[in-house]
């Protein structure tokens, strides 16, 4: 199967509509949606309901999608690593907005950890689009915070928290084995927006 092809149907031609005319143009995707009433506004800014599945799902597809949902809503925004494993190989592969990717699932801990080290009101509540084609699903999710807590700079000292809020746009791209778990993970989002939003950007 050609990876690639995998992102069809209404839900994800909206947000791929909405993408290329924000790109083109030079507008955000506030100011896109504005313009074109209709295709999603902002998810970062404009709270945007959670949609029910898409239709013409398999079983396992719908399956993936659920287990994603799950651990986003609840072990992640709970941070309750031991129900990591329900939806992450053992030795998963994950690459990071930053480029660099890790491998096994205690390192993946350890890297989500150090989010709420600093954010402990880390959360993902909110799955704007969800698609899923055979062993491939794409999610769109918020991620909020608010940097209340000092942040370890990694060269043995911290930054001291700002008190301000984030809320970014991300998506993750999940490639699922025959047990029901991500093998490889695939995270995106804008680090000059996230920073910028903490005030240390």
């Amino acid at each position: 199967m050609d990876r690639r092809s995998m992102i069809r149907g209404g839900a994800a031609a909206a947000f791929g509509a909405l993408a290329i005319t924000a790109a083109t143009s030079g507008e955000s995707l506030a100011g896109a949606a504005q313009q074109y009433p209709g295709l999603l506004p902002d998810p970062a800014t404009t709270s945007v309901p959670n949609p029910s599945y898409p239709h013409n799902l398999t079983a396992t597809e719908r399956k993936h999608l659920e287990t994603f949902d799950e651990l986003d809503f609840e072990v992640f925004t709970h941070a309750d690593w031991t129900r990591l494993g329900e939806s992450h190989a053992q030795n998963v592969r994950v690459h990071w907005p930053d480029g660099h990717y890790t491998d096994g699932i205690e390192q993946h801990i350890t890297d989500l950890s150090a989010l709420f080290v600093w954010a402990p009101d880390t959360r993902i509540l909110s799955h704007p689009l969800r698609v899923a084609k055979n062993e491939l699903t794409a999610v769109t999710g918020v991620m909020k915070g608010t940097f209340t807590r000092p942040m370890p700079d990694g060269k043995g000292g911290f930054i001291q928290p700002t008190g301000k809020k984030y809320s970014i746009n991300m998506a993750t791209v999940g490639i699922w084995n025959r047990r029901g778990t991500m093998d490889e993970e695939f995270l995106f989002w804008d680090n000059q927006t996230f920073y910028s939003q903490i005030g240390i950007g």
